[in-house]
């Protein structure tokens, strides 16, 4: 038999299809295309983030006493009958008191009273006394006239009222697709998820609140420097989720909180307390003030109810249901003083006359039906259009003279259980709606086409922004929160 064997036909054709498919390969380059794309695709270092900073506490050690036990036997004592079933304490009668009663009393944070905000500051005391110092100096800037927007104290003053209504809100129209985020407005306000977000009625800083579902409020000075904590500062003033904050326009010093706990507190800069406002043993799910009165707040309250709370009365002056279920978000026609909107886990957003409400049997002007819970309904900035968000995967603009037309545009709202529900909200005109998506970006949906007509992306968005806020005076100032305890703030170039 020969060293050199004769290939077969089928050994032959497979040589031939290896030597082409490798020339092929060749010419289009593959090998150093797949090398390409292993460097892209590659792991990148992530990018250093603006975080709260708790302060280090030091647990003092407890030395626990070694306890040798000893039997009566033993100790050569006789035996107590009365102990004979068991020794009972005090303990085991309050939970069989607990257990017989068809449910516990809750503790009421009212007990608490007046809380410092040292005392609840859960970063350093420096950085306490930083916050107070910002919030003061341009709550004194906007009283005494120095700021940029113009006070209006004397709300009995028809000349301030219609000045405070002028600059209540900035109207105006910008390029959407020209906001930017930057890596340096970015930072880990709160730990755990963010449930509600405020940006401060004031052009003199740039101070965001946030929530979150633990109690927490987290203070971000967008311009803080690293010195003072990258400009980040946490409280504990709550014991459940933060269901919405209140800023007074005429005194940035001062900010109402509501809480599930059924508590609203009132944060006074100047007397640097979280003071009680009001307390309940109902939840509170939603809080607003309207523009046109600043001496009231409206919130939403156990399963369906909505209360009207006199702040310098310190009581109730009207109370009823308007929902079956929770009330989510509360909102204020901004050209009609006695329009209010209201949405509802029901399924249903209404709009209210105040002068006309009932507390016996309500009766909406106008009522948006949606298959599932509606998150949010919130009105256009010059009052026209009303916006809401549901569960449906529908998001509805209404209009008209009397808000009679209604269009649905889809979008995908299923969050799921870990991620808040979006809520859209408007920007700074009648012409877009901004709302988050699941793919870790800001929808832009314009009211004349009826869908999304941009979306916001960025590499440096690590998760899902689920609640929104547009600043008032400065057009363009974009914040989004997420359930990560991060804020994303976008601007114009």
């Amino acid at each position: 038999m020969g060293s050199h064997q004769k290939i077969t036909e089928y050994e032959r054709r497979r040589d031939e299809n290896i030597k082409r498919n490798s020339e092929m390969l060749a010419a289009l380059k593959i090998k150093s295309k797949l090398v390409d794309l292993a460097a892209v695709s590659a792991k990148r270092e992530r990018a250093q983030c603006k975080t709260y900073k708790r302060s280090p506490v030091k647990k003092p050690k407890i030395e626990t006493p070694v306890v040798l036990r000893r039997s009566l036997r033993t100790r050569g004592v006789p035996p107590d009958a009365s102990t004979a079933g068991g020794i009972i304490d005090d303990l085991d009668k309050k939970l069989v008191s607990t257990r017989k009663s068809k449910s516990a009393p809750r503790k009421s944070p009212q007990e608490q009273g007046p809380l410092a905000m040292r005392d609840l500051c859960t970063c350093d005391d420096e950085l306490d006394q930083k916050l107070i110092e910002i919030i003061s100096a341009c709550s004194r800037k906007f009283i005494s006239g120095e700021a940029d927007a113009h006070p209006c104290d004397n709300l009995d003053n028809s000349e301030n009222f219609e000045a405070f209504k002028a600059i209540n809100r900035l109207h105006c129209s910008i390029d959407v697709e020209a906001l930017q985020l930057k890596s340096e407005n970015i930072a880990r306000v709160v730990p755990g998820r963010i449930m509600s977000l405020r940006i401060f009625p004031s052009l003199d800083m740039q101070m965001i609140a946030v929530g979150n579902k633990f109690g927490d409020i987290g203070f971000w000075n967008v311009n803080g420097k690293q010195e003072d904590g990258d400009g980040i500062f946490l409280y504990h003033p709550h014991t459940a989720p933060v269901s919405g904050f209140v800023i007074n326009p005429f005194s940035v010093s001062k900010m109402y909180s509501s809480c599930y706990d059924g508590s609203i507190r009132l944060m006074d800069v100047e007397k640097e307390v979280f003071d009680m406002v009001y307390s309940s043993e109902y939840s509170i799910y939603s809080i607003s003030q309207s523009t046109h009165d600043v001496k009231s707040l409206y919130f939403g309250e156990g399963i369906g109810g909505i209360n009207m709370w006199d702040v310098r009365a310190g009581k109730s002056s009207f109370s009823c249901d308007l929902h079956e279920y929770r009330i989510n978000t509360i909102d204020f026609n901004s050209d009609n003083e006695y329009i209010m909107a209201t949405s509802s886990t029901d399924g249903t957003a209404c709009i209210w006359d105040l002068r006309q409400i009932n507390a016996d049997k309500p009766a909406p002007l106008k009522t948006v039906t949606h298959k599932r819970a509606v998150a949010s309904a919130y009105f256009s900035p010059s009052g026209k259009c009303l916006a809401t968000t549901s569960a449906d995967d529908k998001v509805s603009i209404s209009s008209g003279a009397n808000y009679e037309d209604t269009c649905m545009v889809y979008h995908n709202n299923q969050t799921g259980r870990w991620i808040s529900p979006f809520r859209g909200i408007w920007g700074w005109d009648d012409s877009s709606i901004f709302i988050g998506n699941m793919k870790r970006g800001v929808d832009v949906i314009s009211v004349e086409a009826e869908r999304i007509v941009a979306t916001l992306e960025s590499d440096l968005l690590s998760a899902i922004p689920c609640r929104f806020d547009a600043h008032p005076y400065n057009a363009g100032m974009l914040a989004g929160a997420t359930s990560g305890g991060q804020v994303y703030v976008w601007a114009l170039p």
